[in-house]
């Protein structure tokens, strides 16, 4: 097997779970990924369907990335059973920069696999965690357990959800800003990941409320090692440069949660 990140190993599923109906997590073994930082990213490759950036869901002997259906590719991955092959690069990226103290993790949706991982390392450091999570309903929700372990015995979590089924009615933005308002904490710094409009409003209550932040971005990547430019956001390559940011990068990015790039490169609206 292949000892470097940029050549393709080929890795059996050990373990398919279903998280809610959109979303399942992939278990494999990667001597690679094994040693992974929170926040990385590697290249996956559905056999006859196309490659896709997804991030390491779980980080260890056995590795896994969690993974929304959302396009061909996605659909494709989810219809894979144990023992099932799949191709893997990397890991890639630069990941997460472990602060100690207290500290917010805000994760929207799917956004929360990429931070997991972080979650269990900010436990292992012994910080004060507190962790707002957004979905969409209580049928969304998934790792809950995973997380409300990591966070005791000192922090919490809180849920947002659009339909109110569960936890505050409203953006988990809406909740973190509104916890802001209340009760003034004072984080070290605040770690976010989700879809690109949630991050773009913590980011703007973190400089409001002058709080450190790293946000995970995504982006359409076709190679995810610098060399196409189909990431790009701002003057950032987000393969290569991030894919987790901090605020001096952020405000370079003024199309951040308004704008993404499709396979050819041109601006969407988001």
């Amino acid at each position: 097997m292949s000892t470097h990140i940029n050549f393709r190993r080929i890795v059996k599923l050990v373990r398919v779970v279903e998280e809610n109906p959109r979303v399942k997590t992939f278990w494999f073994k990667d001597a690679l990924c094994s040693k992974a930082k929170p926040g990385q990213f590697i290249m996956v490759w559905i056999i006859g369907v196309d490659e896709i950036p997804l991030s390491l869901s779980t980080i260890g002997d056995l590795c896994s990335v969690t993974v929304a259906k959302v396009g061909d590719a996605t659909e494709a991955m989810h219809r894979l059973k144990p023992d099932a092959l799949i191709g893997v690069r990397g890991p890639y990226g630069n990941g997460f920069k472990i602060v100690k103290g207290r500290v917010a993790v805000v994760a929207g949706g799917v956004g929360l696999a990429t931070l997991l991982p972080l979650v269990d390392k900010l436990k292992d450091y012994g910080c004060w965690i507190e962790v707002f999570l957004g979905f969409r309903s209580k049928h969304d929700v998934f790792q809950l357990a995973r997380v409300e372990r990591a966070v005791r015995p000192n922090g919490a979590v809180m849920i947002a959800t659009d339909d109110g089924s569960i936890g505050f009615k409203g953006l988990v933005s809406e909740l973190f800003e509104m916890h802001l308002k209340r009760s003034k904490p004072s984080y070290d710094v605040v770690y976010t990941c989700g879809p690109p409009a949630m991050i773009r409003r913590v980011y703007e209550l973190c400089e409001a409320w002058n709080l450190k932040i790293q946000a995970s971005l995504e982006a359409y990547m076709k190679c995810g090692i610098g060399i196409c430019g189909s990431c790009c956001i701002g003057p950032y390559r987000v393969c290569k440069d991030g894919p987790v940011f901090s605020a001096p990068h952020l405000r370079k990015m003024p199309e951040l949660g308004l704008y993404k790039r499709g396979p050819d490169g041109v601006k969407i609206p988001v």
